[in-house]
């Protein structure tokens, strides 16, 4: 009786701890989600702050809590094989930004410059490998790895500081994409190399338990099997992605459009690791055949939040993955290593950059932006490794490499943006020397761009004579073709003024884009050419206090008078009279302009170092109390009948 007691009480336990473990596994989840996503909320806007941007806060977050603190374990490598869908979804959205023209536009690069890159790369790659020491069949296989590049960390450091469209940035993506390309034969290369001497050590079977469908097909079967997946994406792309996203829009369901996005996402992914091409690739071609489709825009919002989290998820896992016990170990040859690939990698890239005329500071962006391992290195090392391609214990220094250099790009780009750009562009106005001003004019047009241009025609209208000078040499040539000559020369230098004629100039207008260059300009000016009338453009209300403290005599926003004529619309719009709407536009100026000395006068005491003017406050309250009041004025329309009858809103009784 007591030993089926005993056993009773036994089985009660074993239930009990089934539930608990179960309980505890699903808390367990949403700790680690929440570890993941606060070391990410932490980090990623000191990073931003500090200048040194998101992915490296991101790959910081992942090494404090993996290696540093050790708040997530061995399940970083399985959320990384997730992660690493942002990568697609990214290359999604590139492939939607071109159209199979735009492509064909850059074959000369992504054949050119990307396989030259790639073979060149690999080859020295192989050459430093073999000659440290490795057979052949490993060193050509380090080589390739290393030829790659990280996609993901590349494109999203080029969007998040606005260089994807300069010729360094288009050049960079014609070379990733050409990699993503060569991993196919790189797969079906691997092996091949297979050695004896490692068959059984590397694990062999499939990865984590995936399948594909050509695994066992003959060679002209597989490459059948390859190219029909490639039609299939393109084709059902173009004749039936258009229908299905008409019907799922006429149900009206946003989540359901969200869904058949990712849906599509998803099953091209699927599609190509059964046919062991790259699901990037394919995401890409979709993206490319999808790019003239009327559901663009929406694609694009509803794909975005999935790949920002995504990616920086992977980037997280990327720091978090790094092993500090074999880094502690083998720290000099991972970092002599890790420097060895960024360095051969940028001096083939610069090689490169120079062949392909990539000139100025693209021709730096190019190779710092490149020269580093990438994340499709941590891919093929799983795979030589359960092909017998590479030890176990060198695939494992090997994935520090590539996990360092990729570590290290965030502060290329650091580099680049605090060394090599600030260079070019304070030698940007001397690489020329200015133009010899020929003549002197009653007026200076300082500046001839988008603002200043529309300037230069009314006074060229009135047949007005005026000296024009602008640092872009761009926005002169489209000066002179409609006939404003305009001279190459920096303003705000006062030899340059002399020559233009600023000591008999009657007015001179500032136009350029450089807020401190134009308010130390106009200091200069008023200090010793008082007679001379400034008048100023503003880019907005404190930039227009500083010019008028600086001296300007007439200070106008650049968006102030076109909203005002907007905002003139929109009450059209809304059904008010449209004379009635002008008189409104006008109050609004009359009752800025009579409260404009006292806000700045107000302004003035922040800018001598008072953090917080009550007075500024108040004054504004009171400018927005005597507009509201200006608005309420009875205005008698005209009898009319074509004209819609606007009445002044009734006051709540509230």
């Amino acid at each position: 009786m007591g030993l089926e007691e005993g056993a009773c009480s036994q089985t009660v336990i074993d239930y009990y701890t089934v539930i608990l473990i179960k309980g505890y596994g699903m808390t367990a989840y949403f700790i680690q989600a929440f570890i993941y996503l606060l070391a990410a909320v932490i980090a990623v806007p000191l990073a931003k702050r500090f200048g040194l941007g998101s992915v490296l806060g991101y790959l910081v977050a992942g090494v404090a809590i993996g290696p540093v603190f050790g708040l997530v374990g061995q399940e970083t490598t399985t959320i990384q094989h997730f992660a690493e869908f942002g990568v697609v979804m990214m290359l999604f959205l590139v492939g939607m930004e071109l159209d199979p023209k735009s492509l064909w536009a850059m074959r000369v690069r992504l054949v050119g410059l990307g396989g030259l890159q790639v073979v060149i790369t690999a080859i020295a790659g192989t050459a430093i490998a073999w000659w440290l020491g490795l057979v052949w069949q490993t060193a050509l296989t380090v080589g390739l790895i290393f030829a790659l590049s990280s996609t993901a960390i590349v494109l999203q450091s080029l969007n998040e500081k606005g260089l994807a469209k300069t010729e360094g940035g288009r050049s960079a993506f014609s070379v990733l994409l050409f990699q993503d390309i060569a991993v196919i034969p790189m797969l079906a290369l691997i092996p091949l190399l297979a050695l004896p001497e490692l068959m059984g050590t590397g694990g062999g079977g499939d990865d984590h338990g995936s399948f594909n469908l050509v695994t066992h097909l003959p060679g002209w079967a597989h490459a059948l099997v390859v190219i029909g997946a490639i039609v299939a994406v393109i084709a059902g792309g173009y004749y039936l992605g258009p229908p299905l996203f008409r019907y799922v829009v006429g149900a009206g369901l946003r989540e359901v459009f969200t869904a058949t996005a990712l849906m599509v996402v998803i099953g091209i992914a699927a599609l190509m690791s059964l046919v062991n091409l790259s699901p990037a690739l394919g995401a890409f071609l979709a993206g490319v055949v999808l790019a003239n489709s009327e559901f663009k825009h929406e694609l694009e919002a509803n794909i975005e939040p999935f790949k920002g989290l995504l990616l920086g998820l992977f980037f997280i896992t990327v720091g978090a993955g790094i092993n500090f016990e074999v880094l502690a170990a083998e720290w000099v040859t991972v970092v002599a290593l890790g420097l060895a690939v960024i360095a051969v990698k940028a001096i083939v890239l610069l090689a490169l950059a120079w062949l392909f005329k990539i000139r100025g500071s693209n021709f730096w962006l190019f190779a710092l932006s490149l020269a580093q391992a990438g994340e499709f290195g941590f891919v093929l090392l799983t795979y030589s490794v359960q092909n017998s391609v590479i030890a176990p214990d060198t695939a494992q220094i090997l994935s520090l490499v590539v996990a360092l250099s990729m570590f290290l790009t965030p502060l290329l780009f650091i580099a680049y943006d605090r060394l090599v750009l600030p260079r070019y562009l304070s030698a940007k106005g001397e690489a020329r020397d200015a133009d010899d001003i020929e003549e002197q004019a009653p007026v200076i047009v300082a500046g001839v761009g988008r603002f200043g241009q529309i300037i230069c025609r009314l006074l060229r209208a009135n047949n007005i004579p005026m000296v024009v000078l602008d640092l872009e040499l761009e926005q002169i040539e489209n000066s002179r073709r409609i006939n404003i000559k305009s001279y190459f020369g920096d303003a705000s230098r006062s030899d340059l003024l002399e020559r233009a004629g600023i000591e008999s100039a009657r007015m001179l207008v500032v136009a350029i884009d450089d807020r401190d260059r134009a308010v130390h300009m106009i200091q200069h000016v008023k200090h010793y050419y008082p007679n001379v009338w400034v008048l100023a453009r503003a880019f907005d209300r404190g930039h227009g206090y500083q010019l008028r403290k600086a001296g300007a005599d007439d200070v106008v926003s650049e968006t102030y008078h076109s909203a005002l004529e907007l905002g003139g619309h929109a009450l059209t719009a809304m059904g008010v009279h449209p004379m009635r709407a002008k008189q409104m536009t006008w109050s609004f100026v009359q009752n800025e302009q009579a409260h404009e000395d006292e806000l700045f006068n107000a302004w003035q005491e922040i800018e001598g170092g008072i953090s917080f003017s009550p007075r500024y406050g108040e004054l504004f309250m009171k400018l927005e109390e005597s507009l509201n009041s200006a608005m309420q004025q009875d205005w008698q329309e005209p009898e009319r009948a074509d004209v819609p009858i606007w009445t002044p809103p009734e006051k709540s009784e509230q």
